[in-house]
């Protein structure tokens, strides 16, 4: 199934969004060694320490990157998430020519200052990777929002995070529609 807005894609936007429709799979070696380092994360959430938090994220995705031999991003987590009417932009991914690509991720939510749920802080932290590894991993032209793009996100959580990892099911959700934008080719 194709989302609304391809249609409205140029014919080679519309290729870009077909090849990354195929792909629902980010395969990682060993990615039980990675589970500390999302246990870092979890830990420096919990404390509501914002240092340590982009410390452990930043060491994430650097081991992230390293073991899809992609160049690396720098991590940026900020305090409180910016909001508009249309709901709270939970990250966001930055590359521009010439510069290192980013990912900015918010630890708290807009209408209550509450800190995030942790499956929603990994979920959207890997979300914007899958961006950056749309770009560096699949060698696309642009990142869209594909069946296949959300699906990617799903296999690196699921990678990381199994079942079994004893984390609470019924964590608070977040308030606010999921949003979150670039300025290099997103949809």
């Amino acid at each position: 199934m194709r989302f609304a807005y391809y249609q409205r894609l140029s014919p080679a936007e519309q290729r870009i969004y077909r090849r990354s429709d195929a792909v629902t799979e980010v395969p990682l070696r060993t990615p039980a060694t990675l589970r500390p380092g999302v246990e870092a994360v979890r830990q420096a959430l919990l404390q509501e320490d914002r240092a340590a938090l982009q410390a452990a994220t930043q060491s994430l995705a650097r081991a992230l990157t390293e073991r899809l031999e992609v160049a690396g991003v720098e991590v940026e987590v900020l305090e409180t998430r910016p909001s508009n009417e249309e709901g709270e932009l939970h990250g966001l991914y930055t590359w521009a020519p010439g510069q290192r690509p980013r990912i900015q991720v918010w630890m708290r939510t807009a209408k209550r200052g509450r800190v995030v749920a942790f499956r929603t802080y990994l979920r959207t932290f890997l979300h914007e990777l899958c961006h950056h590894l749309d770009f560096l991993w699949l060698e696309l032209g642009a990142s869209f929002h594909t069946e296949g793009f959300f699906q990617r996100e799903s296999s690196l959580f699921g990678q990381l995070v199994p079942p079994s990892a004893g984390l609470e099911r019924s964590e608070a959700s977040d308030t606010g529609k999921w949003s979150t934008s670039t300025r290099r080719g997103r949809r």
